[in-house]
């Protein structure tokens, strides 16, 4: 195994791995943690985007997909495996709060069965409210009180950028903190993601038919998510200054590696975005090679 490398540890595209190492890391908390409710949820969440979930299509977006929503998943459990080594004291109950806000966090792009216009990247501006109302919707059939979807809503609005971690009403400092460890998973599972920069590219096209202003082109995007690591970074700085704490603890006793991993591949995405963007704009995106997303949006000689 690669110690640098995050992804040499399960496959990453594989909902089963992904569940498996996040029950495997809820052992290592507590052996005695009930999966029942958290396998349930992450089912739930599996048939949702694959359309299987009553009353709703399956996932139409690519970049905010089940790849992106399983490995928020993850990461949020890796962050309370490692708060917990470092001393936090969190209830079980709290701990599946926390992950079910992590894989319902994204659940508003996901378009009701009646509707059938365009995709649910038309939700962009408005999908954490909506992915807020899925979980109320749906929250007796996982068996949350009323209380609990307080709990809930509160860390998943900790995700949407356009609002301060300030203004949000947390009905706990249990419930402030997971929220704002959940805005961090949401930053590091995309960051992190070896094909990162490639998806800018789907991003880009959500960002369009979602009205998200502020970008004239794929290159455009590409070019401004240089300042875009200097924003994620000063905001999880903010949100949780002890994030690469709780990541080198985790690493440490699940795989015996004492490195932020995720910061890591971070900086990594981040270095080769430096390299090309350097490049006329025409050979940028020919620098994109991984997944085939290039040869796939743009042929075998992108020139944008």
């Amino acid at each position: 195994m690669d110690n640098n490398n995050i992804y040499s540890m399960l496959q990453p595209d594989s909902p089963d791995a992904l569940l498996k190492e996040a029950g495997t890391i809820l052992y290592l908390m507590d052996p005695a943690f009930d999966l029942t409710p958290v396998n349930a949820v992450f089912d739930a969440t599996v048939r949702l985007f694959y359309g299987k979930y009553p009353g709703y299509q399956a996932c139409n977006t690519r970049y905010h997909n089940l790849f992106h929503t399983t490995g928020v998943f993850l990461a949020m459990a890796r962050l309370i495996h490692g708060a917990v080594l470092n001393g936090k004291n969190i209830a079980d109950r709290y701990i599946l709060l926390g992950l079910t806000a992590a894989l319902f966090h994204d659940a508003g792009y996901i378009q009701e069965n009646h509707d059938r216009i365009g995709t649910g990247a038309k939700y962009s501006t408005v999908h954490v409210q909506r992915s807020m109302d899925f979980l109320e919707k749906h929250a007796a059939e996982h068996g949350l009180s009323p209380e609990e979807v307080v709990w809930g809503r509160a860390m998943i609005l900790t995700t949407d950028l356009s609002v301060a971690i300030s203004e949000i009403v947390f009905p706990s400092l249990t419930a402030e903190f997971l929220g704002k460890m959940l805005a961090v998973a949401d930053f590091l599972a995309q960051m992190s993601d070896r094909m990162y920069l490639e998806k800018l590219l789907f991003l880009y096209k959500e960002f369009k038919e979602g009205g998200v202003a502020g970008f004239d082109s794929e290159t455009d995007l590409l070019q401004k998510t240089r300042g875009f690591y200097k924003f994620s970074d000063e905001r999880i700085r903010m949100l949780m200054d002890k994030t690469g704490c709780f990541l080198r603890l985790h690493f440490a006793a699940r795989w015996n590696i004492s490195e932020n991993l995720y910061r890591i591949a971070m900086d990594k995405q981040k270095a080769y975005l430096e390299k090309i963007v350097k490049m006329p704009k025409s050979d940028i995106l020919a620098q994109l090679k991984r997944g085939g997303i290039v040869k796939e949006l743009f042929g075998e000689s992108p020139d944008l």
